[in-house]
């Protein structure tokens, strides 16, 4: 049976709640879509916020061979398939792939898309929830324009659950929509478990379809921040053992491998920082490395990197005088800086003793007068 999210999906921009920034009047992806440009993008944003019907809405604008596939499970030879394709009697028809999840593309099959989309035989419509900066090769960025949708509000929440046609009362609606935190999808598959399971949308029966095995996408979302949360506290008390284990778990579970890796370049300078300065290498060739492999073999570079950070001593001194002096910043703003480290570029500059007297190697404090004797790193070990 098809889901109630693809049958209530709107097939135009008029029925299309949300993202007004993009779609409103006089908006860029507005003005795409009615004058039919042709050119490929990335839609970058939360999950259930409407990427996948801006892309079906867009191809559809453009009468175009529309094809989906998703990072997840496709690979080279489902790109070659539809670079391949012969062109059906429309032969004028362009090619539009909408590939999913698109940060799940390693850099070789990046490479791999890189030469149909800049040839033209294939537009592009990337969606990704992470930022596409740190996850797509620069020479396939530059070629695609970059969209970021927003979390749905409130109000065009409350649109999306009165399409679905389930009487609710203004509670549950109220609870629904802070419990779906801005996913339309989310809340549009809580309505039709609730409504099979209990017959009846109270809050009660809510919550109780939340907490169902039934709900895989909800296990999973809470699964990937627990194993997360249990895969970091593990190396941070030097327990390698129970680290590499959540670590299998979310690489069996098909985890991102530059999310893990992306999070063991953090713990590098968080928690080992300054006790063993190699650690943060490490952790970035780590994610080279996954960048450039991918799973399978990738798994074993992110053991060899867990196992490292795990041994590694442990920390926190630069991550503290951090924030002890992102603090002084807030409570203090911007204190003059002392004249002899200021940059002095012009005459009138070094008139006004801009960098008179500055010594590279001077003992004394240089910290704004207001702050003088303030002792942010401590390093008493």
């Amino acid at each position: 049976m098809e889901p109630l999210a693809n049958k209530i999906r709107p097939k135009s921009l008029d029925e299309f709640v949300g993202q007004e920034h993009l779609v409103g009047k006089d908006k860029p992806l507005r003005i795409a879509i009615e004058q039919r440009h042709l050119f490929s993008f990335i839609l970058w944003g939360p999950p259930g916020v409407g990427k996948t019907t801006l892309a079906r809405i867009y191809a559809k604008a453009l009468e175009a061979e529309y094809f989906e596939l998703s990072a997840v499970s496709a690979g080279k030879d489902d790109i070659r398939k539809i670079v391949e394709k012969k062109p059906d009697l429309l032969s004028s028809r362009p090619k539009v792939l909408f590939l999913d999840e698109i940060h799940r593309f390693n850099k070789a099959q990046q490479d791999y898309l890189l030469p149909s989309v800049e040839s033209g035989k294939l537009t592009l419509i990337g969606a990704t929830t992470e930022n596409p900066s740190f996850e797509v090769i620069s020479p396939l960025l530059s070629r695609c324009r970059v969209f970021v949708l927003n979390e749905l509000n409130e109000q065009e929440m409350g649109k999306i659950i009165e399409r679905t046609g389930f009487a609710i009362s203004k509670d549950a609606k109220d609870w629904l929509i802070r419990m779906a935190n801005g996913d339309a999808r989310q809340a549009i598959t809580m309505l039709e478990n609730t409504d099979k399971f209990y017959k009846e949308i109270t809050i009660e029966n809510l919550k109780n379809t939340l907490q169902s095995r039934h709900l895989r996408y909800d296990k999973q979302a809470e699964e990937h921040y627990n194993t997360i949360s249990a895969f970091i506290k593990s190396m941070r008390a030097s327990q390698p053992d129970a680290a590499l284990y959540y670590l299998a778990r979310m690489v069996e579970a098909g985890e991102d491998p530059k999310f893990i890796a992306r999070r063991m370049v953090v713990f590098a300078s968080e928690d080992v920082g300054l006790a063993d300065p190699k650690a943060l290498m490490v952790a970035n060739d780590v994610f080279r490395a996954v960048e450039t492999i991918g799973y399978p073999e990738c798994a074993i570079n992110l053991a060899h990197g867990a196992s490292y950070l795990t041994l590694a001593p442990k920390s926190r001194d630069s991550y503290d005088a951090y924030f002890e002096a992102v603090n002084d910043v807030k409570e203090h703003g911007n204190l003059p800086i002392p004249l002899k480290i200021r940059n002095a570029p012009t005459k009138l500059m070094k008139d006004l003793d801009y960098g008179k007297n500055y010594d590279p190697y001077t003992k004394d404090d240089l910290l704004p007068e207001k702050l003088k004797g303030k002792k942010y790193l401590k390093r008493d070990k």
